[in-house]
């Protein structure tokens, strides 16, 4: 990489604003990591422990809070450390080029989940007796499998060709991580090609898991409007409406982080966007998937008990 770029490092910027609003970031932002990390591991554990969340859903969740995890872990310990030191925090470009790659990887990787986990619940409540036939143990395996493998090799290319470019403009990057739009800022060459296929294939990902969510959800409503007794409806909703949730919270932040031909956005859209796909929507997911499921509750119950 160092043949193609004249920058060895760079240098973030961070969050602008006062040492005390720094260490006001530095409580709330370690508070999300802490409680994001706890919140994700508990899920982890209590669905391999207890045997009545053996099933596809829980299988698809558990895999899903290691995914969370390790999205967060990406950014959020260097961000912390930048917030806690005075000055600019310095990141090599073989770190940078490593958090862009985990940090995108791992996120297709999630939204490859996703759509996998609005077809299991279209198949739990449109097919309940083939349901165990369908989602047997093989299916659920190798959609994870495909899901991780799959975003891994996805972004091999996109993270290649932005580091293929020559930064030579500065090598500061006005951000708490290093963000492809900013890297862009910073190159010398004509990256409006590389931009648009990057977009291209951000559309691929998003709107492709996006897809199989929405025909999903659209034979389960019409499932649902069908079931004669309002507590029938309202036990089958319930069984959607977290994953439905965080669905239209980590889709809606991506779409407009990525989906755009322009990659070079404002340091401050690209700071709060990221901020609510690397920060927010991790941090929610464990309220989201567990406070209105009795289920898991029940279990987390038992296992505090044990």
């Amino acid at each position: 990489l160092g043949n193609h770029s004249s920058a060895t490092e760079f240098y973030l910027l961070g969050f602008p604003g006062s040492p005390e609003l720094h260490l006001i970031l530095l409580a709330t932002f370690f508070f999300f990591y802490s409680v994001t990390v706890m919140g994700n591991m508990l899920i982890i554990v209590i669905v391999c422990v207890d045997k009545r969340l053996q099933s596809p859903m829980y299988f698809f969740l558990g895999h899903l809070s290691v995914l969370e995890i390790l999205i967060i872990s990406t950014a959020v310990p260097l961000m912390l450390w930048g917030l806690l030191l005075p000055g600019m925090q310095t990141i090599s470009l073989k770190a940078c080029t490593a958090q862009l790659y985990l940090y995108l990887s791992l996120g297709t990787s999630e939204f490859i989940l996703m759509a996998a986990m609005a077809v299991d619940r279209y198949v739990a409540v449109c097919n309940p007796l083939r349901y165990n036939i369908i989602m047997n143990s093989h299916t659920c395996i190798g959609v994870v499998i495909v899901s991780w493998v799959f975003g891994f090799l996805f972004q091999i290319w996109p993270v290649y060709a932005t580091f293929q470019l020559t930064f030579c403009k500065s090598n500061v990057i006005d951000h708490f991580l290093c963000d492809r739009g900013q890297l862009f800022k910073l190159s010398c060459d004509d990256s409006r090609f590389t931009q648009f296929i990057l977009f291209l294939m951000a559309v691929f990902i998003i709107i492709g898991a996006l897809i199989p969510t929405i025909i999903s959800y659209t034979y389960i409503i019409s499932t649902i409007v069908k079931i004669p007794s309002a507590s029938g409806r309202r036990k089958a909703f319930s069984t959607c409406a977290s994953h439905f949730t965080f669905v239209v919270i980590g889709c809606g932040s991506c779409l407009f982080l990525y989906v755009k031909p322009k990659q070079t956005q404002a340091a401050e859209y690209n700071r709060v966007a990221s901020l609510m796909v690397l920060v927010v929507t991790p941090f929610l997911n464990p309220f989201i998937f567990t406070l209105r499921n009795d289920k898991f509750i029940e279990a987390f119950r038992d296992v505090m008990k044990r």
